[in-house]
């Protein structure tokens, strides 16, 4: 569980940064997730040892895990996924790894754009960063995407002065083309690339 008041003070509502509100909200969302993982694992293994009536939810919950599929009553208050049980909690994993290194180190240079739990909050405070930094109307602001093909995100090392880096972004039936610089058809039996 993040410490949401360690998160508050370390990333203050701030006027000209708007990330400080996205790490605290995505810090929020994670910590339902991770609150409801946590009671009803407990009460699935309370159950199966026989300490507590074995309810048809807890029964659910035990058949998805057995069955390697993520419990529905994780995915009402998780983010959206289409991987089993073993890659979803892999990737749960990774995600808060990629908040706690944001809690300790700061804003980081680069964003892992599918580890937001939220992403539409993450595009609006980038909007918002750029248009209170240039004094412009938000409403007038749009997105201009420069793809970097020639780097990979590791050789990142410092923040654009105006926008953000994002990179694990997946493109669903077609793929981008390294040497024409341009989207192309996918490759035959790839749906994500």
């Amino acid at each position: 569980m993040f410490n949401l008041e360690l998160v508050g003070k370390k990333f203050p509502v701030s006027y000209l940064e708007s990330m400080n509100t996205v790490i605290f909200q995505e810090c929020v969302r994670y910590n339902g997730l991770l609150a409801v993982m946590k009671s009803t694992l407990a009460s699935v293994l309370r159950g199966l040892v026989g300490e507590i009536v074995m309810s048809e939810e807890l029964e659910l919950l035990a058949n998805s895990i057995f069955d390697n599929q993520v419990p529905a009553v994780w995915s009402k208050v998780g983010f959206l996924s289409l991987k089993p049980l073993a890659s979803w909690i892999a990737d749960c994993n990774e995600r808060i790894d990629f908040l706690n290194n944001w809690i300790e180190h700061g804003t980081p240079n680069k964003f892992w754009f599918s580890g937001f739990f939220f992403p539409q909050a993450f595009l609006t405070g980038t909007l918002q960063n750029y248009a209170r930094k240039n004094k412009y109307p938000i409403d007038t602001v749009a997105y201009n995407y420069i793809v970097l093909d020639h780097i990979t995100h590791e050789d990142i090392t410092e923040a654009p002065e105006n926008g953000c880096y994002v990179y694990g972004l997946f493109l669903e039936g077609c793929k981008y083309d390294y040497t024409t610089h341009k989207l192309s058809d996918s490759d035959p039996k790839k749906l994500f690339q």
